[in-house]
């Protein structure tokens, strides 16, 4: 799959711990957190773009390509999975694994940045993201994090930023 930059959006967001109440499901904040993410992609959908980039992790980055799955069933959608080394993702437990492998199994590319875990693995998949890209879909709290450095990445190769940002206290909108 050649991965056309100018129809393509990529995610970056927080873990569960940093987002408001755990990221729990149940929670009502993360049900409007949910379908904030949904709306920002279907927008994108709205716009032209119809190749979408995860960087599987858990949180926002396996939300976001749940949505974008959901939305698979009816619209011309690709997706992508971008991993930081092969194994990434091995010890997810319960829903977290279930959704990683329903968004390996249908991610129409693969990309993996390292064979094993490497300290910058997480950075080269994130310049990965960037860099097919032209759009961020952003959900973020704080701007010290692997998520803060994408927005920042992403603000200097100009692409389009669309950030869903979290309240200051972490306890919900």
């Amino acid at each position: 799959m050649i991965i056309d930059r100018s129809k393509t959006v990529c995610f970056t967001g927080h873990r569960p711990d940093k987002l408001p109440d755990g990221g729990d499901d149940r929670s009502p904040v993360t049900k409007v957190l949910k379908s904030l993410i949904y709306s920002e992609i279907q927008s994108a959908v709205n716009d032209g773009f119809d190749t979408f980039i995860t960087g599987m992790q858990r949180g926002v980055d396996l939300w976001a390509g749940e949505a974008v799955l959901e939305m698979m069933a009816e619209k011309d959608l690709h997706i992508v999975a971008a991993l930081p080394y092969r194994d990434f993702g091995k010890y997810y437990k319960g829903k977290d694994k279930w959704v990683a492998g329903r968004i390996l199994a249908f991610a129409e590319q693969t990309v993996i940045m390292s064979e094993t875990y490497t300290p910058s693995c997480m950075k080269l998949r994130n310049q990965f993201m960037i860099e097919n890209s032209s759009r961020l879909i952003a959900v973020l709290g704080e701007e010290h994090s692997g998520s803060g450095q994408t927005v920042r990445l992403a603000e200097k190769a100009g692409l389009d930023i669309h950030c869903i940002d979290l309240p200051e206290t972490g306890s919900g909108f």
